[in-house]
């Protein structure tokens, strides 16, 4: 493995962003399940599925920061 194959490091309850809303609009997703096979469930709707770890990374848009209540 090179420098230029670095993976993606998630842990599990990390908000990720993916390049396509799901269909019922939400771009948010939660990992449920960390692997091979990353486990993600729906913000918007409580959708579970499971991606590959490579897929994921393709898809990947960047990390949600949790909002701060006030």
């Amino acid at each position: 493995m090179t420098k230029d194959d670095s993976v993606l490091s998630l842990d599990i309850g990390q908000r990720v962003k993916l390049s396509k809303p799901h269909p019922c609009g939400s771009h948010e997703w939660l990992v449920t399940r960390t692997g091979a096979d990353i486990g993600l469930e729906c913000v918007g709707c409580g959708r579970r599925v499971m991606l590959e770890r490579r897929e994921l990374e393709r898809r990947f848009k960047g990390f949600v920061e949790p909002e701060v209540n006030r």
